[in-house]
């Protein structure tokens, strides 16, 4: 099952269930999220035409997105290079903002004193159920879903200090696809390819197989120190081959086309300009 955002004539975000071209309106995102396992099966509020719309993220506007960063060990020479960070122990997570996240084909503009872009495919999971350290479920058992994300990185800014707030918040810098439900897309332990291809040509193709730290551990780790709440974003980390570790660099600049896949989950092309 497919689940997009979406907003109609002026309406808060509501969730909707893909079909086709047709979007099932399943209610406003907040109350979706309060048991997106339960909502997510539930009849059609009404139906609209995809071209009726403007899709949003399918997320609430509250959710929160954990991103870890190096989290491939082929990820991790480029980083030690660029940023001289070592391989880390436990997860090394930092923040994004939801405001940054965009859909499938809107653009996402270079920042004012960077050279341009930097792309990153990830894997990311949706929680569906409020999880806290000690809880009686398993942390797997917490996730809903599954998305594509492109963690597009100002550069610059990122490695101007140790903290990645601002070069992990550029505007409009989180393309994220449709979110996939976990049930959909079956076991993921033997992994998924994931891509990135710029202008058309490959730039990243990797594993999920390849994680350092996978999504359970991930959410152990996390919920020692908070709860996670359903709608909250986990991206998993990107494998190498990114633009700022190429030699000479490469990054994205306006005209450029970056699409990023998911196997089993999906793609998300943005224009930038």
């Amino acid at each position: 099952m497919h689940l997009v955002g979406f907003t109609s004539n002026g309406s808060g975000r509501h969730i909707g269930r893909l079909v086709g071209e047709v979007i099932e309106d399943l209610g406003a995102a907040d109350s979706f999220y309060e048991d997106p396992f339960l909502n997510s099966k539930s009849s059609a509020i009404r139906e609209f035409r995809a071209d009726e719309v403007k899709f949003a993220p399918a997320v609430p506007i509250t959710s929160r997105v954990f991103c870890v960063g190096i989290n491939y060990v082929s990820h991790a020479g480029e980083s030690k290079d660029l940023a001289g960070i070592d391989l880390p122990k436990v997860p090394m997570v930092f923040g994004r903002w939801e405001q940054t996240l965009i859909t499938d084909g809107e653009s996402a503009p270079v920042p004012h004193g960077e050279e341009g872009l930097d792309w990153e495919v990830e894997l990311a999971a949706v929680v569906g159920r409020r999880f806290k350290h000690g809880a009686t479920i398993r942390p797997e058992d917490a996730v809903f879903g599954y998305a594509a994300f492109n963690d597009l990185s100002a550069r610059r800014k990122q490695l101007e200090t140790p903290q990645f707030t601002l070069g992990k918040n550029a505007d409009r810098s989180g393309p994220i696809s449709a979110v996939v439900t976990a049930e959909e897309v079956g076991d993921i332990s033997a992994g998924l390819r994931v891509r990135t291809l710029v202008n058309g040509v490959v730039k990243q193709d990797g594993n999920t197989r390849d994680l350092i730290h996978d999504i359970p551990t991930i959410i152990a780790h996390v919920s020692e120190t908070l709860t996670l709440l359903p709608g909250d974003i986990i991206a998993t980390g990107t494998p190498g081959g990114v633009g700022a570790g190429m030699k000479p660099p490469q990054f994205l600049k306006a005209g450029d086309v970056v699409e990023i896949e998911v196997e089993r989950v999906g793609k998300v092309r943005t224009p930038i300009g």
